[in-house]
């Protein structure tokens, strides 16, 4: 399956946000012999790391690189913007970018959104991670807008946050290089994409079993009558005989339609 004569194993990259516990669950359940290590990735490095055969497959951000990396979307996430619990945005259920048009918003190094135009006023400086301008958000000296799992992963208790309801979404996607479609890499395409295991595209289906044959009461099979045959003995729909001899349906000791005995005459 890998080509060469150690074990085969199977490395997965993730990025940051991502949560693939499920699908390590079931492969481990599918494929108890070969071991996935995961590698976690920052999201602006993992296209690299997929080239560099750092890892077999990747749960990325898109975009990649596609010259080289063949990507499957899974989901798009929802955008948030992250605020101080106080902050006048928290009393809405959601935003627009046009409200957050006087904030200071913060745009980390490793921003995962594709702006056109990044909304608000700039900070003097940018923060190297989201980490960092989450810690910046605490100190009132901005907001963030964000896929919302890097919202839930950098929670803080004096922080909350709002869906932006026109911002930038983020795509997550299944990443592998394009010349490196191995079996272990269609066995991951099948989990992510919910395949069953007795998938015709996934691993090998499992035979339909013979049904087990009846039984009696002894333990003996029971063979099924064959055609034309009554189980119980007899032609099938023959006439049952009747006592001494007499056709069912007929008159005692004689065939239906015959001659009826008359009373015997007295004698003058």
């Amino acid at each position: 399956m890998t080509g060469s004569d150690t074990s085969p194993s199977f490395r997965l990259a993730y990025v940051p946000g991502v949560t693939p516990t499920k699908w390590v669950r079931i492969w481990n359940e599918r494929l108890p012999g070969v071991p996935l290590t995961l590698v976690a990735t920052p999201a602006g490095e993992a296209s690299d790391v997929l080239r560099d055969r750092g890892a077999d497959a990747g749960l990325v951000r898109l975009p990649v690189d596609r010259t080289v990396l063949s990507a499957i979307p899974l989901y798009t996430e929802t955008t948030v913007v992250v605020i101080p619990k106080d902050h006048v945005v928290a009393a809405v259920d959601e935003v627009s970018l046009e409200d957050l048009a006087d904030e200071t918003v913060l745009h980390p190094l490793d921003d995962t959104l594709v702006w056109e135009r990044l909304p608000g006023e700039p900070a003097f400086e940018r923060p190297e991670t989201t980490a960092d301008a989450v810690e910046l958000v605490a100190a009132g000296i901005g907001v963030l807008v964000v896929p919302q799992s890097l919202a839930r992963l950098h929670h803080r208790k004096d922080l909350t946050y709002r869906p932006v309801t026109d911002a930038p979404e983020s795509q997550v996607a299944l990443s592998w290089p394009e010349d490196e479609t191995t079996d272990l890499v269609e066995e991951f395409i099948g989990i992510v994409r919910g395949r069953t295991v007795n998938s015709s595209r996934g691993r090998t289906a499992t035979p339909p079993q013979p049904k087990a044959a009846r039984t009696d009461k002894s333990g003996a099979a029971r063979q099924k009558p064959a055609a034309g045959k009554n189980p119980r003995g007899g032609a099938k729909g023959g006439i049952k005989p009747g006592p001494k001899g007499a056709a069912k349906g007929g008159p005692k000791g004689g065939s239906k339609g015959g001659a009826k005995r008359g009373k015997p005459r007295r004698r003058p």
